[in-house]
């Protein structure tokens, strides 16, 4: 078969406010299964994609401020993002026919990529299940890990708090805090994401945000002595109140502002002056900065997740066009755990 007809997700337009399933088509184009003579190209076949709150940036008009890190997408065209990929035909040294790789692709059932250092990587181990790919072993589990151990400097014993902690990265974060011996508290939007969190993840405490009418008594609570270390993925009055429950010397790593993403306004943060008399440390991280430190992740967590030290929940969705309903639902919470969506799976 030398094509394919070849479904993809088209943003529509730039979007502002809360994105909606309307903002996106579903299109089909045809693909050829060869790659131009001489090229670096890759011709893959997208098995899973995953939906994760970054995106978002991408949705609207492009912002120079935000362009390094967030290229934005472009109307009438694919998005694109993290998946898991099989090689169909390629150009390039690095891989041949029938490899396996995640990545950033196309939301479409093919895509032609060129491999680049750390926005491309070879799947090496095949003993676990490719999915874990879009999130435990690909970018949200490398957030994790470099959010956790490297910009967080925890020691044994501190208390450390995770906000949208039932999340593809919040979840990872309350494990690893637990396997150092700190004291773990996460926060969610639902009492399944509440129970997941105590009974599944080994957090020491949770609580539902939405049902706290004040949420720096809530913390007060969970934390009478303090908090050590606070990962930050939700920002807004969440960040003010943690803000005045810091502990002197406290860190806090901001992995994302989902809160924040949707607001044509954002919110102001009013409790900064903690930040002086606690001495605090509030650093911003992105993941492209240390995927050099991928292989000493890997051998960190395979043997994890095979001793079963580590578990992990995704919330699947079966075939492309159950993608934009999925990637929209990650802004209303309707996700449990990693969102993934899956095209084929071999």
């Amino acid at each position: 078969m030398s094509t394919a007809t070849n479904k993809q997700v088209v943003l529509k337009d730039y979007v502002s406010g809360f994105p909606k399933e309307s903002d996106f088509d579903l299109t089909t184009n045809t693909v050829e299964f060869r790659v131009p003579g001489g090229s670096n190209s890759v011709l893959v076949k997208n098995l899973y994609l995953s939906c994760d709150p970054y995106m978002r940036l991408r949705m609207g008009k492009p912002d120079p401020s935000t362009a390094a890190l967030a290229q934005a997408y472009a109307p009438g065209q694919p998005i694109f993002g993290y998946g898991v990929s099989r090689v169909i035909e390629s150009g390039h040294p690095d891989y041949k026919k029938g490899d396996l790789l995640w990545g950033i692709v196309g939301w479409e059932e093919y895509s032609v990529i060129t491999p680049m250092t750390h926005m491309h990587f070879k799947i090496q181990h095949t003993d676990v299940p490719l999915s874990y790919y879009t999130g435990l072993l690909g970018m949200p589990g490398m957030t994790a890990y470099a959010g956790f151990y490297e910009v967080c400097s925890p020691k044994k014993g501190e208390t450390v708090y995770v906000s949208a902690a039932s999340g593809a990265v919040g979840q990872l974060v309350g494990q690893f805090a637990k396997m150092m011996g700190c004291y773990v508290v996460g926060s969610a939007g639902s009492k399944e994401k509440v129970d997941l969190l105590k009974t599944k993840f080994g957090f020491d405490d949770a609580f539902n945000y939405k049902e706290e009418q004040d949420l720096t008594a809530a913390l007060k609570r969970c934390f009478p002595t303090g908090i050590d270390i606070y990962f930050e993925n939700v920002g807004g009055k969440m960040l003010d109140a943690v803000l005045l429950n810091m502990n002197p010397l406290g860190r806090i790593a901001v992995c994302g502002m989902i809160s924040q993403y949707n607001l044509e306004n954002q919110e102001g943060v009013h409790n900064l002056s903690n930040i002086i008399y606690k001495r605090i440390r509030i650093q911003g991280f992105v993941v492209l900065d240390f995927y050099d430190k991928y292989s000493k992740f890997l051998e960190f967590v395979l043997p994890c997740i095979k001793e079963g030290k580590i578990t992990y929940v995704e919330d699947v969705v079966d075939g492309l066009e159950k993608g934009p309903e999925a990637l929209v639902g990650l802004f209303h919470g309707k996700n449990v755990g990693k969102q993934v969506v899956v095209i084929a799976r071999e």
